[in-house]
């Protein structure tokens, strides 16, 4: 019998499109059912992610599918927070690139801790430069 998957989806503005990461992950995946996310992966209060955890902890699904870890999160302690969660249910989390977070072992809490940093330092760089950008546009030195 194959694993129950559940395939998340997420962008952070609406003139982007979950488009692209779900065909990608169909592809992948083959079968499971599409969550569609706009919205900050800082936040912990995502519609879609929560109906997620919520099929995870009654035991519906085996797994998690995502294009990369920073679609299921962006903050290192929201991330391994609940990447240990999900684990606490036998739920892994599995990226595209075949990288599963087991984090049952010190390798897989490595990985994930690892690599949960890197996505909140990107976001804290695109925040930056976006906040750059704003401050030039209203200052009126920005030039196209």
């Amino acid at each position: 019998m194959g694993q129950r998957v559940a395939i998340y989806c997420r962008v952070s503005t609406v003139d982007q499109s979950c488009d692209r990461q779900a065909r990608d992950l169909r592809a992948f995946a083959k079968r499971g059912e599409v969550f569609k996310e706009t919205g900050s992966g800082t936040k912990l209060d995502r519609t879609e992610r929560m109906k997620i955890m919520a099929l995870a902890q009654a035991r519906e699904i085996d797994s998690v599918l995502v294009t990369e870890l920073s679609r299921w999160g962006r903050s290192t302690i929201g991330l391994l927070s609940t990447l240990r969660e999900l684990e606490s249910w036998k739920v892994s989390v599995i990226a595209m690139s075949g990288m599963t977070f087991d984090l049952s072992t010190p390798h897989g809490r490595m990985m994930a801790t690892f690599l949960s940093g890197i996505a909140e330092f990107e976001r804290d760089l695109i925040s930056e430069a976006v906040s750059k950008d704003n401050a030039q546009s209203q200052t009126g030195s920005h030039r196209k």
